[in-house]
């Protein structure tokens, strides 16, 4: 199972982005989709969750601003970014957690998709 982010790029403070990531490959069932960012110097924190039955989670500094979605007929889920700050700066993640028949518990992570916020 491969992980394939993209949508990063720069934009000036105010503005939107919207990321998108696609799974390659199959998977028993999935448990929750997400987006974690990573700014330099920083440890990687959660963006937002969409778990199995649509209930989602978002980090205090992102909501009202930032919408998570997903299209599991497509293995594809989205992140909406609104209202762009600088402190959005970050490499972006999506991370997969889901159920394998065989490996049982599994989590899957992209490979990053730059986002820079310019002033």
């Amino acid at each position: 199972v491969q992980l394939q982010a993209s949508g990063g790029g720069l934009v000036q403070a105010g503005g939107s982005l919207r990321l998108s990531c696609e799974v390659f490959g199959r998977i028993g069932s999935i448990d929750a989709m997400a987006w974690y960012r990573q700014a330099p110097g920083k440890q990687r924190e959660l963006v937002a969750s969409v778990f199995a039955g649509d209930r989602t989670v978002y980090a205090d500094s992102v909501k009202d601003r930032f919408v998570i979605s997903s299209e599991l007929v497509n293995n594809k889920w989205y992140l909406q970014m609104n209202s762009l700050k600088v402190e959005d700066t970050a490499v972006y993640y999506c991370k997969l957690e889901g159920l394998d028949s065989n490996a049982g518990q599994v989590a899957y992570w992209g490979q990053g998709t730059q986002v820079t916020v310019s002033s």
